[in-house]
């Protein structure tokens, strides 16, 4: 089998989360790729691994970037074990490096999950013990070469997660406060409340910042992937060092331009002292603190910007932190505050309670749903007229 080339183009699978792909979707089309194949947590696409730099770089809402090495028939363990180990993995990986194995499977022959993984290890690093007489250590950490399995039914891939680590952990959240939501999440929410960093945004309750600060790098056109350095594909033989330079670099030119002018205005606020000082924190470590003002309020007494523009809220909804019960009245207050301070502007909440939802008052204009961890959300859009609404 010659070497694993770099430039070819194979299968691409690009993972998020249930509910995101479809900004998903828009984001890799943006960056010119076409879409082979979609489903409710990802999309396919021809890549090769160079191409994956600067996904893994520049996508805000993707999970992973998933590179495929190799499919074969595999109707038994034993199909798999031969197989994996038919492949050349001494020339992608170091005899002295690390390797974790991730496995997807729906196969009636396999009864115990860690199973495929264990043979998937067994096979790569018998490989490469036989081909250079050392094999790499294996575990359950990310922080290396990661490989994937998906198998389903008498069909098996591997791919080589060029990522690694989720894209999601960014590295800024120093401070994760309490229940933080995922970056990725976040980022979606933003691309469903239609923020594209031209109007001001104003995100009350914003606990340690994760909105405040995706819609700070939204912005300013910064790539998220350029906040931290370890990347799955850094750690194989196909790493190509002046390739990556020059991704990093072209990702780096996204910075919005000093002649578009200033960034329009993201107000963070919270009640509680510890949170605002977490997401200022957070947002110093992302680079972006100077484009966010952070104020310690009551929600309700949240500046606004003159010009309006979007308002998004993430309270707590008594799954994780609070009671529903005793939500209700601050709900209610949510309604009273788009109605009494937020005149012109967009609107729009983010829970996973359709019970509290109903204590705003108000008629959401649109409803979109995602998955916060296993919890099923809405978010609810209200048009916040100012005047009387001509018909």
């Amino acid at each position: 089998m010659p070497p694993i080339d770099p430039t070819k183009k194979q299968l691409t699978r690009i993972t998020a989360a249930p509910y995101t792909v479809p900004y998903l979707r828009a984001e890799v089309e943006a960056l010119g790729f076409e879409i082979q194949e979609e489903d409710a947590v990802g999309v396919h696409i021809g890549a090769s691994l160079l191409d994956c730099m600067p996904l893994n770089l520049r996508l805000r809402t993707a999970q992973h970037v998933l590179w495929q090495l190799t499919r074969f028939r595999c109707p038994s363990p034993d199909a798999l074990y031969t197989s994996v180990a038919a492949y050349p993995w001494e020339t992608l990986i170091a005899n002295d490096g690390y390797i974790s194995i991730v496995s997807n499977v729906d196969n009636p022959k396999v009864t115990n999950s860690l199973y495929p993984s264990r043979v998937v290890k067994d096979a790569i690093v018998d490989r490469i013990m036989k081909k250079t007489g050392a094999r790499p250590d294996s575990g359950p950490d990310r922080y290396q070469t990661v490989i994937n399995l998906f198998w389903k039914g008498d069909r098996a891939w591997i791919y080589l997660n060029t990522s690694g680590e989720r894209l999601g952990d960014r590295g800024y959240r120093k401070l994760p406060h309490h229940a933080p939501m995922r970056e990725t999440l976040a980022a979606a929410v933003l691309m469903a409340a239609g923020y594209d960093g031209t109007r001001p945004l104003v995100n009350p309750m914003c606990g340690s910042g994760t909105l405040a600060i995706e819609a700070a790098l939204i912005a300013t056109g910064r790539a998220p992937g350029l906040l931290r350095s370890n990347f799955g594909l850094l750690h194989t033989y196909l790493a190509d060092d002046d390739a990556w330079r020059e991704a990093r670099r072209e990702a780096g030119k996204l910075k919005r331009a000093r002649e578009l002018g200033p960034v329009p205005p993201i107000i963070a606020s919270d009640h509680d002292p510890s949170a605002i000082d977490a997401a200022r924190r957070n947002a110093r470590a992302a680079g972006v603190e100077q484009h966010i003002e952070f104020v310690e309020c009551d929600f309700a007494d949240t500046p606004m910007p003159e010009a309006p523009g979007d308002v998004v809220i993430n309270p707590e909804y008594g799954e994780r932190m609070g009671e529903a019960a005793a939500l209700a009245e601050t709900y209610g207050r949510i309604g009273d505050y788009l109605k009494q301070r937020c005149a012109g502007w967009t609107g729009h909440l983010f829970t996973g309670s359709r019970e509290l939802a109903g204590k705003v008052g108000l008629r959401a204009a649109k409803k979109t749903p995602f998955m916060n961890a296993k919890i099923e959300c809405r978010l609810l859009r209200y048009e916040m007229w100012s005047g009387t609404r001509e018909s």
